[in-house]
């Protein structure tokens, strides 16, 4: 599948993965960053998400490969990835399945365990709301207000929202094939350890892993390090972006 993204700088390629119901543009000045120190940073929107196509098979192992469809694109074999969230475990499945493919590997805020709940609130307001419905975007916004109390996560979903050409409201993600495949997210990421170096970065308000969780990491991952951002939700880098840029970046340029 032919993916949508954004490049910025030139350098070590670096490809960048946003998490569920985000999109490459959430990345912007962080990629414009790390391609001002030395990266050709790719921002991508996943399948379903953003720009990118919506297709009806969803799981990590075909959006991995999409992302190396990126690579083989632009001529690249080999990259540092950075995946937040859905994206991490993608970043993940694909280093576990292509490890000469990725150099150096950057987790942010999700276990590559299975998780038993997640965004099932948010899935049920969004199907609650009909978007097509409502007749701007003022209305969708005191909607998704009454029905979701978390402001960060009401600002993620409405940076979504555009007008079709028939002038309606919709979202760019596949809500109908994320609420169908939904449990797919949830999934355990198995394979044979990626022995690169590998780099957690957690939110410290965050509950998305525990220290169980990373032991449990590092048997997947044996050259693995964390760090924890105080002061920082599970959306770390829009919320600490400044510490988590020079995280990652101390990291990358070891």
């Amino acid at each position: 599948m032919k993916l949508f993204f954004r490049k910025y700088g030139k350098g070590k390629p670096l490809v960048i993965l946003h998490g569920l119901f985000g999109q490459s543009d959430n990345w912007n000045t962080l990629a414009k960053q790390f391609g001002e120190s030395g990266f050709e940073a790719f921002a991508i929107d996943l399948r379903n998400h953003g720009l990118s196509p919506h297709n009806p098979e969803w799981n990590y192992k075909v959006m991995a490969e999409d992302v190396l469809d990126v690579l083989g694109e632009n001529d690249l074999d080999h990259a540092n990835i950075i995946g937040h969230s859905l994206g991490g475990k993608v970043a993940m499945r694909m280093a576990l399945d292509h490890p000469t493919l990725v150099e150096k590997l950057i987790v942010v805020d999700i276990a590559p365990k299975k998780y038993k709940q997640g965004h099932e609130d948010v899935i049920k307001a969004l199907a609650a709301m009909n978007i097509s419905a409502l007749s701007s975007r003022r209305d969708a916004e005191e909607r998704l207000e009454a029905l979701i109390r978390d402001n960060a996560t009401r600002m993620l979903l409405l940076k979504n929202l555009y007008r079709k050409e028939d002038n309606s409201l919709a979202w760019r993600f596949n809500h109908d094939v994320i609420t169908k495949k939904y449990k797919e997210v949830l999934a355990e990421i198995e394979g044979n350890p990626f022995t690169k170096p590998t780099l957690f970065i957690l939110g410290g308000n965050s509950k998305h892993v525990e220290e169980k969780d990373l032991k449990e990491a590092s048997k997947l991952f044996p050259a693995m390090s964390s760090v924890t951002i105080p002061g920082a939700g599970h959306w770390v880098h829009a919320e600490k972006p400044e510490e988590f840029r020079d995280a990652a970046l101390r990291f990358l340029s070891l």
